[in-house]
């Protein structure tokens, strides 16, 4: 499950429709505000946190984590977890630079509270959108990553209604 830019008011319904998708661990993009925040989602699955650029507050918790995911098997993927990654739609160079260097082949980020699913410098880029307080016309969304040896699917999940959420 990845979320971001919570702004410390997370929408009234995301909760429950995070809960309805059955998360094992939730990764938060950053822009967390008040980190009570964390200990609401907490209640729903183990979660990971970065810290962003409102995040002051927070100096405990990263700028940036790599993730290993696994399965009893051995190793699935690499996620690496930042705030800002991308301009636009392209992944800023630093960032790719930093995701070659620790072997990640996922970047999940937040920051612009635009929902972004696609690909560039070789790499794949997932901001889930935001799941607080509504940025001009932008929807309220978070994201599903799945991922198994059969591969991995992501899909952007609206808060006001829970179902998927498409452009």
């Amino acid at each position: 499950m990845l979320v971001a830019d919570t702004h410390s008011a997370p929408h009234a319904d995301a909760a429950t429709h995070i809960a309805a998708q059955n998360p094992t661990h939730i990764l938060h993009a950053g822009d967390i505000g008040d980190l009570s925040v964390l200990n609401k989602l907490e209640r729903l699955a183990n979660v990971t946190a970065v810290r962003g650029n409102i995040d002051v507050h927070a100096p405990d918790l990263p700028d940036v984590i790599t993730i290993d995911v696994r399965d009893g098997d051995g190793p699935l993927v690499k996620l690496l977890l930042v705030h800002i990654a991308v301009y636009g739609p392209k992944l800023r160079a630093e960032i790719a630079l930093l995701a070659r260097d620790e072997g990640a082949s996922i970047v999940v980020c937040g920051h612009s509270h635009v929902p972004f699913m696609g690909r560039d410098k070789g790499l794949v880029i997932i901001n889930p959108g935001s799941i607080g307080p509504r940025r001009f016309q932008l929807p309220i969304l978070f994201a599903t990553m799945d991922i198994s040896r059969k591969g991995i699917s992501m899909q952007h999940v609206s808060c006001e209604t829970g179902l998927r959420w498409e452009p």
